[in-house]
């Protein structure tokens, strides 16, 4: 745990006690806080009064003896409405913030001396793979990492910073809207598409949220930024124009760090080869790539251990994850890609696939997709979206299984009378809540469609 100091003896309301929530009260009672805890959830309640914690009712509670508020990342800031505990702060002139903050704090409580490094990555996809795969890279190097954050465990449930650690850290738009003060050696921005427009109020400020992982960078932090989307593209130049130390990185144009055809170049200089890393495949993860060996050497990691660290990357579970094989056919669980422009990036990685899709449809379900139909043999719809993905596909081959068994099914079915290799991939481009409560269930069952069938599971299954 990381105890965050600076509020000592204060009284600190924290609201929503899922993992952010409940790892913020322990990290601010570890430093001397007193946290004053509630959830709309009763056994979420029960379960904070077991632990010790001081549980009151926020509705009726004294604001004006709060020091500040810390909020949920899932509670709304500003849209479609400011949640009722935001009001009550901004009533009371108590800050609004959230568990990323208070991990900036409690590291610029440090001497500079015993401060570690922070890598943070956000971005609309891959943040969670090159999340990891920075720190599978760094760790390969030597060096003392802890990941965490908005993948896998609360940033402040990490262990205690000792100076010669690096922490990488994957943060939200919604995480990043609570800071004010964060401010890692090297932030990284992968992309920008439209998401989440509800909770940032339109496309402006869900970019003015993602571009806050720059905001405090001191003059010696690296941002490494995009060139491959417009929105990217426009932050590298204005973070350029402010004078901060920007490193571009594209798969299409002319960028400080390239990849181009499975080659990684550093301003025109060749110095690895992609093709043979088994779990990068597709544009998308050649970006990936290339953000952590820009990371990875801004922290002084000599370029042969990066580039080996790069390709021994086992890969993370449902982003682009080969789950098995049956005969020639091999099935993809790429469950993660909840919106379109995830899918077409695992559409972009092979030729042809039978593709499973569907689930709760984001706006305009598809539309986006059409200049990737031909690349689909055979489509197989789930979930809410099935009959808009239908109607959008159009003349493209598909069919409305409803379940995830079915589609697998059908899909091996079809992808095994080919007699040739082919590719079975689940890569949805829409939500998962209409079935499964979140994608990794999602992705699981597709796992076990697919082991049911006999097939045989692929080594990081």
């Amino acid at each position: 745990m990381i105890p965050v100091p600076g509020f000592e003896g204060r009284r600190i309301a924290v609201f929503g006690l899922g993992r952010s929530g409940i790892t913020a009260a322990r990290a601010l009672k570890a430093g001397g806080a007193r946290p004053v805890l509630w959830d709309d959830s009763v056994s979420s309640r029960m379960q904070a009064q077991a632990e010790g914690f001081d549980v009151d009712d926020l509705t009726v509670a004294d604001w004006s003896g709060f020091a500040a508020l810390v909020l949920s990342p899932g509670a709304p800031l500003t849209h479609p409405l400011p949640h009722w505990t935001v009001t009550k702060a901004a009533e009371a002139g108590v800050p609004v913030i959230g568990d990323i903050e208070l991990f900036a704090r409690a590291f610029a409580a440090l001497q500079q001396v015993d401060r570690p490094k922070v890598v943070a990555i956000t971005g609309t996809n891959g943040k969670s793979t090159t999340t990891a795969l920075i720190g599978w890279v760094l760790q390969q190097a030597g060096l003392t990492v802890h990941v965490g954050g908005n993948i896998g465990i609360g940033v402040l449930a990490l262990p205690a910073p000792t100076p010669d650690a690096v922490y990488v850290i994957e943060v939200s738009s919604y995480q990043l809207d609570l800071t004010t003060s964060f401010a890692p050696d090297v932030a990284i921005l992968t992309n920008i598409s439209p998401d989440h427009l509800d909770r940032h109020g339109g496309m402006d400020g869900y970019v003015a949220a993602k571009t806050r992982i720059f905001q405090a960078q001191g003059p010696d932090a690296v941002a490494l930024v995009s060139l491959d989307d417009d929105w990217s593209s426009r932050v590298a130049r204005d973070l350029s124009a402010l004078g901060q130390h920007v490193r571009t990185v594209s798969t299409a144009v002319p960028a400080e760090i390239r990849v181009d055809n499975g080659v990684l170049s550093i301003a025109g200089e060749p110095v690895a080869s992609l093709t043979g890393a088994r779990s990068l495949p597709g544009r998308h993860n050649a970006q990936n790539a290339a953000f952590a060996w820009g990371a990875a050497r801004a922290l002084g990691v000599p370029r042969e251990v990066a580039a080996s660290g790069l390709m021994t990357f086992p890969g993370l579970a449902h982003r682009m994850e080969p789950v098995g094989t049956l005969g020639r056919v091999q099935f993809i669980n790429d469950s993660k890609a909840t919106n379109t422009d995830a899918a077409r990036q695992a559409l972009l990685s092979y030729p042809a696939s039978f593709w499973i899709a569907g689930g709760r449809a984001k706006d305009g379900g598809i539309d986006t997709l059409r200049d990737l139909f031909p690349r689909v043999a055979r489509a197989y719809l789930i979930g809410e979206a099935a009959s808009d993905f239908a109607a959008t596909l159009g003349a493209t081959p598909h069919r409305d299984c409803g379940d995830m068994a079915s589609a697998v099914q059908a899909a091996a079915a079809d992808a095994v009378a080919t007699g040739v290799e082919a590719v079975v991939l689940l890569s949805p481009a829409a939500a998962s809540f209409d079935q499964y409560p979140d994608f990794e269930a999602r992705g699981e069952a597709f796992r076990a469609a697919v082991l049911a069938l006999g097939a045989t599971p692929a080594a990081s299954a």
